[in-house]
């Protein structure tokens, strides 16, 4: 978004409410702060906000939803019902929604790009957790058909973008599952009947009670049993141990037979992870170490249950984006795909072949979610080439496209 400076961040009155943007610090992703040392945030959402009226109403975090709620950017409802990023767009129009900012500039085209994305990625990197729910799929319908309808209102064409699998972004897939060494010592220990032996065998008393008692089968019971067994071993690669709360609750059985078990490469570890397993819970206490000793919560990985939600809803949005868009004549530009292609083999951007990879991919930019500049150039052509394919226009015979090489993946800490 369009800031004062480069050291990116926001305040409110002089306080700080963002933080400045991350660098790259040799090896990966580190605050600007840590390289150049402290910065004044001079972009102050109210003492210094444009006027517009703006082209690029792009609005970091907003849903669906937000887009067509009225005083999304005003000032007086931060930070209850207001973005500050919508809050610098306003202009003298505070109550305006985004869409009716949009719709005053009486445009003869527009784009919409990764409508929905938000709605789905709150509840992604808060690990399906629950402080930040899916988008239910008639509320997504409803603000997708309102947007569109009142853009073209007016006449206006358009061009819309299809949702990404979000988790195969570098957010999702930077952590390994397994990051845990450890030493003979330590690893007997966590064996022992003092550590997690004694869960390992309470589980199985659970489940044999469970199978006694209850419809549970054997197969099922086993099946659980080696879910929910924690071991280690000295060396590299082990698992770091993880709250579930899809397994079956034993706690009216034994209250610490808590539901809980070792990762697996089907689970997604987030990003913000890296600097949290293997920290203390209790400082200078060994035996408190989080992700070994102490579970990680919900909010640090996403389950396999947790990811078919977001596909699902996913799917979902993509039928509504795809029916909207031939109902009213607008170019669909297929993003699902593209990051289908970048996540596996690469995807070739003239002399670059850009991937998923956090840092050194070059599609994906230090925050592991959003893209770097050369990533939204590709981006950008994709819309072209679906806007010549809809409308019979010529960006792409002409040569008019984005280059690769004019657009950098990361700015430099001294950026003025």
């Amino acid at each position: 978004p369009l800031m004062n400076d480069n050291f990116g961040g926001l305040a409110v009155g002089g306080t700080r409410i963002t933080d400045p943007r991350l660098v790259f610090g040799g090896a990966g992703p580190v605050p600007l702060e840590a390289v150049i040392g402290p910065v004044t945030v001079s972009t102050d959402i109210a003492l210094n906000n444009p006027t517009g009226p703006f082209n690029n109403l792009g609005i970091p975090g907003a849903k669906s939803f937000h887009l067509i709620a009225p005083g999304y950017g005003n000032l007086s409802n931060f930070p209850a019902a207001a973005n500050p990023y919508a809050v610098r767009v306003t202009g003298n129009a505070p109550n305006a929604s985004i869409v009716e900012l949009a719709v005053a500039q009486i445009p003869t085209f527009f784009t919409l790009s990764e409508i929905g994305g938000n709605d789905v990625l709150g509840y992604a990197t808060s690990g399906g957790d629950g402080s930040n729910l899916i988008t239910d799929t008639a509320t997504f319908d409803f603000a997708l058909n309102t947007m569109v309808g009142a853009m073209v209102s007016t006449g206006a064409k358009g061009a819309i973008a299809n949702l990404p699998n979000i988790t195969s972004l570098s957010y999702f897939t930077t952590v390994p599952h397994n990051p845990v060494p450890l030493d003979a010592g330590t690893a007997a220990f966590l064996n022992s009947a003092s550590a997690y032996g004694a869960y390992n065998a309470g589980i199985v008393q659970a489940f044999a009670f469970l199978v006694a008692n209850t419809p549970m089968t054997q197969e099922m019971a086993d099946a659980e049993i080696a879910k929910r067994t924690i071991t280690f071993a000295e060396g590299e690669g082990n698992a770091v141990v993880i709250f579930d709360e899809s397994l079956t609750d034993l706690t009216q059985i034994n209250p610490a037979l808590v539901s809980m078990r070792q990762a697996t490469a089907a689970d997604l570890v987030v990003l913000t992870a890296a600097s949290f397993i293997g920290t203390e819970a209790i400082p200078g206490n060994a035996q408190t170490v989080n992700g070994v000793a102490i579970p990680l919560a919900d909010k640090w990985v996403l389950t396999p249950e947790e990811q078919e939600e977001i596909a699902t809803a996913t799917t979902s949005y993509n039928a509504s984006i795809s029916a909207v868009a031939s109902a009213n004549g607008l170019a669909l530009v297929d993003l699902n795909s593209v990051l289908v292609e970048a996540s596996t083999t690469g995807i070739n951007f003239d002399d670059y072949n850009l991937n998923t990879d956090l840092v050194f991919g070059g599609l994906v930019s230090l925050d592991g979610v959003h893209l770097t500049a050369r990533g939204y150039a590709l981006m950008a052509n994709e819309f072209l080439k679906a806007i010549d394919a809809t409308f019979g226009s010529n960006f792409e015979a002409s040569g008019n496209m984005a280059k690769a090489a004019d657009y950098p993946v990361t700015f430099s800490p001294l950026l003025p």
